[in-house]
């Protein structure tokens, strides 16, 4: 399907449209709020910080769309619950549920502080966890619905000097498996989209000592993608009803030789990051 059709698509299932994101105040959740309002969605934003919530409903606003703001944090289980149950019955229910929020921390695993693990567990992981809780009672009652998990291609390519930020896509990514078997002939869809490195905000509050942080930062600098691309990209995979969204497409690769070369996989894996680190 081609991109600039996706909307189009999501909006001919869903009619009412009606649509919440975490992690929308910047960044790949900011770039789903703008496509989705630029096609006249009602939203419901969830974000850390007031203040980007402030800029993004000003600008969203402005153009005529309906929007909701909460600002808080989707490690606290009764505000997300509470967020998504508002906006649901504001808007009469609920369509799309984009559990996006997400930070990142890296570094040797012996060195990685058990307050980042569970910082990393409580966003990553369990934020997605009381999304799809709150997202599945609502759709499950109307019969419809998509629930649409941003994991990352480090949940399968398990690269080192990362294992907090693997484990918790990876949860993620099994957990959407599982989801979309239990939704199973309910009519809610459930995708997990998996992208590569593109340029976002997601390193402003990274935490990891100075080596795995430059080299983070080269990476996702060096990538020819932006967030409003990679929002498109993952939209349009969605709309096309696929649990797993690999983008870009040269990922897909990555993805194939990971689940049928895993032992050759990682090896090269582990190639590429030290030239990366000689650099």
């Amino acid at each position: 399907m081609h991109e600039s059709h996706a909307v189009t698509i999501l909006a001919r299932r869903f009619p009412a449209k009606r649509a919440f994101i975490t992690g929308a105040g910047s960044g790949l959740g900011r770039a789903f709020a703008a496509e989705l309002a630029a096609a006249g969605w009602q939203l419901g934003l969830l974000d850390v910080s007031a203040g980007r919530l402030t800029a993004v409903e000003a600008e969203l606003g402005g153009a005529g769309t309906s929007v909701s703001c909460y600002a808080g944090d989707v490690a606290n289980e009764s505000f997300v619950a509470g967020s998504i149950t508002d906006f649901a019955s504001r808007a009469g229910g609920l369509d799309l549920m984009i559990n996006n929020a997400g930070v990142a921390a890296a570094g040797p695993i012996e060195s990685t502080p058990a307050a980042d693990w569970r910082w990393i567990v409580d966003i990553n992981l369990l934020g997605v966890v009381w999304g799809c809780q709150a997202a599945a009672v609502s759709m499950r009652q109307a019969r419809s619905g998509l629930i649409l998990n941003i994991a990352s291609s480090a949940g399968f390519a398990s690269a080192p000097q990362m294992s907090a930020y693997n484990a918790t896509k990876a949860a993620v990514i099994s957990l959407s498996e599982t989801l979309a078997a239990e939704l199973s002939g309910t009519g809610v869809q459930v995708s997990v989209a998996m992208p590569g490195f593109f340029r976002t905000a997601l390193l402003e509050t990274l935490r990891a000592p100075p080596e795995a942080s430059g080299l983070a930062r080269r990476l996702m600098q060096g990538s020819r993608y932006d967030a409003g691309e990679a929002a498109r990209a993952i939209l349009a995979a969605a709309a096309g009803r696929t649990l797993y969204v690999v983008w870009p497409r040269e990922y897909r690769w990555a993805w194939r030789l990971k689940r049928f070369f895993p032992l050759w996989f990682l090896r090269r894996l582990e190639t590429l990051r030290d030239a990366q680190l000689a650099r």
